[in-house]
């Protein structure tokens, strides 16, 4: 079959990094291609030379058969590319209707727009109503809100860059058939995701990147998921181990805790009581949008608690700040990382001192010590394999799952009495998860109390000792992680609270 697009020894080089270095590949009509690599393999680059965003250095692409060099988005989408990107671009003030018309060069009249959408939404299985306020819509809902806007340019390609990562399962269920049916009917998906077995469940083919280079091809169907991880890293995957301590005396204890969003669109906490104690590991899951960042800057000390008690090792800490509460050994890592966990345009560095000053003895009297700081930022870089020529780079200048990994170093190295992370390993590839995942399992062998909050059903089951399902501010009663399976739990998610998982 004729290629639908074919890229041909595409190359680009940035200031100490090829990017991509004679990339070449083809993607067939119909046709669902994975495209797989580590963090920093150069995925995001690939992607963006095709929808108009990166010129290439070298090589050259062609769509059906004809000269294709877009140079900017606006061609690409004309040429029929249209991408759906990780990270949302939606005003949450505004309804469905009017962000897709904002999407659109030449939008129609908005009650014709509406049934536009509604028709779109019918025929793909995309249940979505136009005159909905973003701000209201689950994180599933928004990601319809991009499909949407990408088929109603009836798109002859389309990139998804890691869709399911905060989709529960009946969520990923509704998206690979909308997936599917596009496909039989022509249309080609270049598929970006470190969830392996999802690739091997909806993608026909597969390209993988090392270092910005070709390394190999497979049918996904037919590889396992540690075969493509394996040849994604280009060594034997290691999986975490737990030694399986019983846990100590209780360090966090929640107690009727409740508290209001900062976000007009966010959720208020509702009368959560919960212990996690001293090398137990707690998950907490959930559909984004039912309190997980909330419950974050309760336990962070962004938003004080007036209402319940936050309990760290037989004290109210609830009135503390971020500060003070880092003093005595509660630290987080926040789901944003750019904007919230780093600084974009503050050196890798500067963002190591900002929550390292105080545990790593960097001011001093208020004289900061920068040489100390650098030398924390390498120990960071060097402990978990953060892909950047150095520390004195931005952290916008690092990929995803690099400035990921470096934001839980930052705070693993700190050497925490209670961790609380939100999505540890979103957007990481399965060598730099199984790293990270190692890392907080290790801390809680040496009696850190750790909370991981993560829409990773398959990564919450990996290492959490007891599992608890956020759902519209209010958490159920935990229940042993060993034994429960995906069903279960995708249930708790998705509406059980406030009582025990029945197991089935």
């Amino acid at each position: 079959m004729t290629a639908l697009i074919a890229l041909e020894g595409l190359t680009k080089a940035y200031p100490g990094v090829v990017a991509n270095d004679d990339v070449s590949l083809s993607i067939a009509p119909g046709e669902v291609h994975a495209l797989l690599g580590e963090n920093g393999a150069g995925k995001s680059t690939l992607v963006k030379m095709i929808y108009g965003l990166v010129k290439p250095d070298a090589g050259h692409m062609q769509m059906n058969g004809t000269a294709f060099a877009p140079a900017e988005p606006r061609a690409a989408r004309a040429a029929g590319v249209g991408m759906v990107f990780q990270h949302f671009s939606l005003f949450d003030a505004l309804s469905v209707a009017e962000n897709i018309a904002l999407g659109m060069e030449h939008p129609p009249a908005m009650r014709t727009l509406s049934q536009q959408i509604r028709d779109v939404s019918d025929t793909y299985g995309l249940p979505l109503s136009p005159d909905r306020t973003v701000g209201d819509l689950s994180a599933g809902e928004r990601q319809r809100v991009e499909i949407i806007r990408c088929l109603l340019q009836e798109p002859k390609l389309l990139i998804m860059d890691e869709p399911t990562s905060v989709l529960t399962p009946q969520e990923v269920e509704i998206l690979f058939k909308t997936l599917r049916k596009l496909s039989a009917e022509g249309t080609a998906i270049l598929y970006i995701s470190h969830k392996l077995e999802e690739i091997r469940s909806l993608c026909d083919s597969a390209t993988i990147l090392r270092l910005g280079r070709v390394v190999g091809h497979c049918t996904p169907s037919e590889t396992s998921a540690r075969d493509m991880a394996e040849m994604m890293v280009g060594t034997t995957l290691k999986t975490p181990m737990r030694a399986g301590k019983t846990p100590g005396d209780v360090v966090l204890e929640l107690t009727e805790l409740s508290a209001k969003s900062p976000s007009a669109f966010g959720m208020p906490l509702r009368e959560i009581s919960v212990q996690v104690r001293r090398g137990e590991v707690l998950g907490i899951g959930g559909v984004a949008g039912n309190g997980q960042d909330e419950l974050l800057a309760a336990l962070s000390g962004e938003t004080l608690s007036k209402r319940g008690m936050v309990g760290f090792k037989g004290n109210d800490v609830g009135l503390l700040g971020p500060t003070a509460r880092r003093a005595l050994g509660i630290l987080s890592a926040p789901e944003e990382r750019l904007g919230h966990a780093a600084v974009p345009d503050m050196s890798l560095t500067e963002n190591a001192m900002l929550t390292g000053a105080a545990r790593e003895g960097l001011d001093r009297g208020g004289i900061l010590d920068w040489a100390g700081a650098r030398r924390f930022a390498e120990t960071i870089i060097k402990t978990f394999d953060v892909r950047t020529p150095g520390p004195a780079n931005a952290a916008r200048s690092l990929s995803g799952g690099n400035l990921q990994k470096f934001v839980i170093g930052r705070e693993v190295l700190q050497r925490p009495e209670l961790l609380v992370v939100n999505q540890p390993t979103w957007g990481v590839d399965a060598s730099a998860a199984a790293a990270i995942r190692q890392a907080l399992l290790d801390l809680a062998e040496n009696g850190t109390a750790v909370v991981v909050i993560s829409q990773d059903l398959d990564e919450l089951m990996e290492i959490s000792d007891r599992f608890a399902a956020l759902n519209e501010g209010r958490l159920s009663e935990p229940s042993p992680a060993q034994g429960l399976t995906v069903d279960e739990i995708g249930l708790m998610m998705g509406g059980a609270h406030g009582m025990e998982v029945a197991h089935v």
